[in-house]
């Protein structure tokens, strides 16, 4: 009966359409085609969904905490620093955004002022540990279900591998797929998740797999103890951090996740010698090893910004937001104002209700807020994060995603931008869709402390406004 009656509506509807003018009729045939044709390749591109199971920053004890005061007993006890340079380390340390609870490595409370193999490890397996047994503990996943493990340090790359302390502390299982990133700067929090979605997928299989992401910079056997200020910068803003992140496209894992991963995107900036050299890991007049910040970091971050949201944005924006920047940039070029032209960016807060972005530094900070014309709420918890942690380097958007949860203020349905530079130079996007509200996890590392944030930013200087 049932099936009577649709060949009768179908019969009846293409009677219908005989009966229409063909100037009426090819174009409607025409939008049903593509209408189709769209719906169709969409299904057959759709990946696997991917979902942030959830995720854990390291909170280092409190005897760790860093202040000025620290710092400058440091510096007079190791008795490496003359005056001048001690005078410009103050000075870089008193512009950089940092607070006062920030965390040092363990050797600078050793008493020995020696950077040492030892105090690497030590650092490493205090942060990487730590954040593995949390997230795992809370995440209802125990490490023989593993089957992807990413992880990235930038600036240490001990034998045997991070990688492989991790799967011999937790006892993975032997097939587990290890991969040791190094070298990718703050970039490598979300390069790693970019990774490790991709691995997930490149399975096969309909089961699924947990994916474990674990980001963290070393700073024991990098302190710099030369003359080199380029070199001396990294002393003053960074600092000790760790995150882990699990990701997994286990359909039924759905329900407990916290956010599904709605695109990564890459861009690699290394071509031009500029971008390149922005920061470079190297030996100074007299040999001391070090991380050099160029003049030129802030102008390359903003170049490789725009190149990399020039990329993203096709693929984020709604088409009425495309359509007003192409209207903006177009009136523009009219009138004979190119600069005019090229400065014109798309209104990104069309498209993201929250945004983790690079919080390495203030300069950086005020670069990526002026470029993309974003007010002092979006940007506070890039400045709050630097703040109470400092440069964490690739774990800087856990800690950041972490102060969203803390103040309560993701709902499901939310769109999160992740955004983060790295050397070489590349940038690094992660767009997150919350599955559901957000609330702090009993391990949030801002736990205590977030009523404190905002901090009131600090008054201009009367005698360095453009720093």
């Amino acid at each position: 009966m049932l099936s009577s009656k649709a060949a009768a509506a179908a019969a009846a509807a293409m009677a219908s359409l005989r009966t229409l003018p063909l100037p009426v009729l090819v174009p409607l045939v025409v939008s049903a085609l593509v209408f189709l044709g769209t719906v169709l390749r969409r299904l057959l591109r759709r990946q696997r969904p991917v979902y942030l199971l959830n995720y854990s920053c390291h909170l280092p004890d409190a005897e760790r905490q860093v202040n000025l005061e620290v710092c400058e007993y440091f510096g007079l006890k190791c008795r490496r620093y003359s005056d001048d340079i001690a005078d410009f380390m103050r000075l870089v340390y008193s512009k950089s955004g940092l607070g006062q609870e920030t965390f040092a490595p363990p050797f600078i409370y050793s008493g020995k002022f020696e950077k040492t193999l030892a105090f690497a490890i030590q650092e490493a397996e205090e942060g990487l540990f730590a954040v593995v047994e949390q997230l795992l503990s809370k995440s209802d996943v125990s490490p023989g279900d593993i089957s992807v493990l990413v992880v990235a340090c930038s600036m240490f790359s001990p034998m045997p591998s991070l990688a492989s302390m991790i799967v011999r502390r937790f006892k993975m299982r032997p097939d587990v797929k290890s991969y040791s990133v190094a070298g990718m700067g703050c970039s490598a929090g979300t390069v790693g998740i970019d990774t490790a979605a991709r691995s997930l997928r490149a399975r096969g299989g309909g089961g699924g797999g947990y994916a474990l992401v674990v980001v963290t910079e070393n700073t024991s056997l990098n302190w710099y103890f030369g003359k080199n200020k380029h070199m001396l910068v990294t002393n003053c803003i960074f600092r000790v951090g760790s995150a882990a992140a699990l990701v997994t496209d286990v359909p039924s894992r759905r329900a407990d996740a916290k956010y599904e991963l709605v695109r990564t995107l890459r861009t690699h900036h290394g071509s031009d010698d500029a971008a390149f050299n922005a920061a470079l890991q190297m030996e100074d007049e007299e040999g001391n090893l070090g991380v050099a910040l160029t003049k030129d970091l802030v102008r390359v971050a903003g170049a490789a910004l725009r190149r990399h949201i020039t990329a993203l944005g096709p693929r984020v924006l709604p088409v009425p937001e495309m359509l007003r920047y192409a209207w903006r940039v177009a009136r523009a070029y009219a009138a004979g104002n190119r600069k005019a032209a090229a400065a014109e960016v798309p209104d990104f807060q069309r498209a993201f209700e929250h945004f983790c972005i690079h919080s390495g530094g203030k300069a950086v900070i005020d670069s990526v807020a002026r470029l993309m014309g974003f007010g002092p709420y979006v940007v506070e918890p890039a400045r709050s994060t630097l703040h109470r942690f400092g440069n964490t380097s690739s774990s800087l958007v856990f800690y950041e995603l972490a102060y969203f949860e803390a103040k309560r203020r993701v709902r499901a349905g939310d769109r999160l931008w992740m955004l983060a530079f790295g050397t070489g130079f590349k940038a690094c996007s992660n767009v997150w869709r919350a599955l559901r509200d957000a609330a702090p996890d009993a391990d949030n590392p801002w736990n205590g402390c977030v009523h404190r944030y905002p901090v009131p930013p600090p008054p201009p200087s009367k005698t360095h406004k453009h720093a």
